[in-house]
């Protein structure tokens, strides 16, 4: 099964947004790119998740 597909299974609502902000977008943006964004604008919470790891080593 393919991520793309896993994630319209799990939540659709999401991967409804990402493919709308990839067709409105002004510039080209991965859908994986558009999936988190769309994920950030419905899940504000869920922001530390996404920074973690995206820090350098202390």
């Amino acid at each position: 099964m393919s991520l793309n597909l896993l994630r319209w299974v799990l939540t659709p609502r999401t991967s409804l947004l990402a493919r709308r902000i990839r067709r409105t977008g002004r510039h080209e943006i991965s859908p994986d790119t558009a999936w988190r964004l769309a994920r950030l604008q419905l899940h504000p919470d869920e922001v530390p998740y996404r920074n973690h790891g995206h820090s350098p080593p202390p």
